[in-house]
């Protein structure tokens, strides 16, 4: 199966060298890498610009979408392998992460590996995400509190033709795209820890502390979250049921 790295950078060029080498490695040449700068003000695309002698990366550059999920779903636009993995701008993937991911793609639609969580020079801060935050499949305990973490996802690009495209009204991209492997697919939740999940002070995302929102956006977003995955299954049997149609003309 051919492989999409999804990247979204925006202002990472502490970290991006060092999480490309993680990723490059591991890689064939017949795969790829997206990533999507989000008008970085540093020299994060100056560090990536070096990379590109490598024909598997794409730089896709542009102005400010303003939120990282419109930047994920730009880069995803763009991915044309059979699989593919989401990754943060400023973790650490473990030399084995594809090569474990892979088989269990032969068997679920929609993978989320174990991950260490580290600082900004990779002291451990949990051993285990999966630990921390009793993460595990489950639509109800997902739904309630969301252990999909995107940077350490892997999915069949078919399933991202169900997700696409966003909700504008979800919140972010990876508990959106858990839900839709729940409801369209197979997920699994692996124990190996497959990458050094990065927190520091520029994070854009607060996955591993506690959420700020208030208890009403919550409930707001998990409302949205559940209206629009109903949307998204008559939206899919609708698709059925014309190709169905079709079939038999």
């Amino acid at each position: 199966m051919n492989i999409s790295v999804c990247i979204c950078t925006y202002n990472g060029s502490d970290y991006i060298r060092q999480q490309l080498d993680s990723i490059l490695i591991q890689l064939r040449t017949c795969d790829e890498v997206i990533i999507s700068d989000d008008g970085s003000s540093d020299n994060t695309t100056d560090i990536i610009k070096d990379y590109l002698v490598d024909g598997r990366i794409r730089l896709l550059e542009h102005e400010n979408f303003g939120h990282p999920m419109l930047n994920f779903e730009y880069a995803l636009k763009q991915c044309k392998g059979e699989v593919i993995f989401l990754s943060d701008q400023d973790d650490i993937w473990m030399p084995n992460k594809v090569s474990r991911i892979l088989p269990l793609l032969e068997q679920f639609d929609l993978v989320v590996s174990d991950c260490s969580v580290v600082d900004k020079d990779e002291h451990v801060l949990h051993g285990s995400f999966f630990y921390m935050t009793d993460a595990g499949s489950g639509f109800f305990k997902n739904l309630y509190k969301n252990r999909y973490l995107g940077c350490c996802m892997a999915f069949k690009k078919d399933l991202l033709c169900v997700a696409l495209p966003f909700p504008r009204s979800i919140g972010m991209h990876d508990l959106w795209l858990g839900m839709i492997g729940e409801v369209f697919g197979e997920t699994n939740f692996f124990s190996e820890k497959l990458i050094k999940y990065r927190r520091h002070s520029c994070n854009v995302s607060a996955t591993s502390e506690k959420s700020k929102n208030v208890f009403l956006k919550k409930i707001h977003l998990r409302l949205s979250l559940v209206s629009n995955l109903f949307l998204r299954i008559l939206r899919e049997s609708y698709k059925k049921i014309i190709k169905g149609s079709k079939s038999h003309e």
